[in-house]
């Protein structure tokens, strides 16, 4: 089992860049950032407050790492051209000496959309693009030259120089509906969800059914998960997170309890559990030392 970082896009730079070093040193696997602009309101309401742009982040994190994989979680193919994105991350496999996997999604903020003006099209318009752009990123990584006519993109003998370090650059998708996951079946490399033990069990069925459907190999899938960690024996605590509107993707309670469901996740046949900082703690320092907590009191128990 592999262990990944995610530090919320709201962190100074400074932050960031010192989760990364720490990370590093300390053996996890990669480092995830969120492809966002804006905080989330799950709305039209515009809310102010920092936050970083990944593909800005993920250069700086290359330079001060040798060892962890960097990637957004996910880039939205509903703001970002395919070949913008093709040429991002062939870049930052370059800068990261082949540590780069591009996570993408179909998108789904709707305030960042409105403010922005980016169109949000409703579900089955948006697969289709998406469908189109992971077709097209997948060529543009993998060959010398791509030609598509699609509905929503039009490329002609579009080159593609320099190619990735990677023989493969890993596509990840992030998804759980069963439409998205047969397309990441066929086109993806990794496929990742959020969940706790129970809730990632019925996702990673659809996903299974998705590979089964279009004659994918599941086990040939690196295949990633993400919850809110709450490691604590307080009890007040644990029943507030396990009551919250997150409810479904946390885990919390004692160290036990989280190696626990970190063998679930194991058994259930997932490759890497993300770990994000948004429950870790109030200030840099806490999120710091509950990082290196996970590591030293959890992970050290995994087999």
């Amino acid at each position: 089992m592999k262990f990944s970082v995610w530090p919320s896009p709201s962190r100074s730079t400074d932050e960031i860049l010192n989760c990364a070093r720490a990370a590093d040193a300390l053996g996890y696997f990669g480092f995830w950032f969120a492809d966002h602009y804006m905080p989330n309101t799950g709305g039209t309401e515009v809310k102010s407050g920092d936050v970083h742009e990944v593909f800005s982040i993920l250069p700086a994190v290359a330079m001060v790492t040798e060892s962890l994989r960097i990637g957004p979680l996910v880039s939205p193919t509903s703001v970002h051209h395919p070949a913008v994105l093709a040429n991002r991350a062939t870049t930052l496999d370059h800068v990261s000496n082949g540590r780069m996997v591009l996570g993408l999604g179909a998108g789904w903020q709707i305030n960042e959309h409105q403010a922005y003006g980016i169109d949000l099209e409703e579900p089955k318009v948006r697969v289709d693009r998406f469908e189109e752009a992971i077709q097209i990123i997948r060529s543009l990584l993998d060959e010398d030259r791509t030609t598509f006519e699609g509905t929503h993109y039009q490329l002609t003998d579009a080159p593609s120089d320099p190619s990735p370090v990677q023989a493969t650059l890993p596509i990840l998708v992030g998804t759980s509906g069963p439409r998205m996951c047969r397309i990441t079946a066929r086109f993806a490399q990794e496929w990742n969800t959020w969940g706790s033990p129970a809730v990632a069990a019925a996702k990673r069925k659809t996903f299974e059914t998705a590979c089964n459907k279009v004659d994918a190999d599941i086990g040939e899938k690196h295949t990633s998960v993400q919850s809110l960690f709450f490691v604590t024996d307080d009890k007040t605590r644990i029943e507030k997170a396990l009551s919250g509107p997150m409810a479904d993707n946390t885990v919390a309670g004692s160290v036990d309890h989280v190696v626990d469901a970190i063998g679930q996740f194991g058994e259930l046949g997932f490759n890497e559990v993300i770990v994000p900082d948004f429950s870790l703690g109030d200030t840099e320092n806490e999120r710091a030392d509950a990082y290196e907590h996970f590591m030293t009191a959890i992970v050290s128990q995994i087999d």
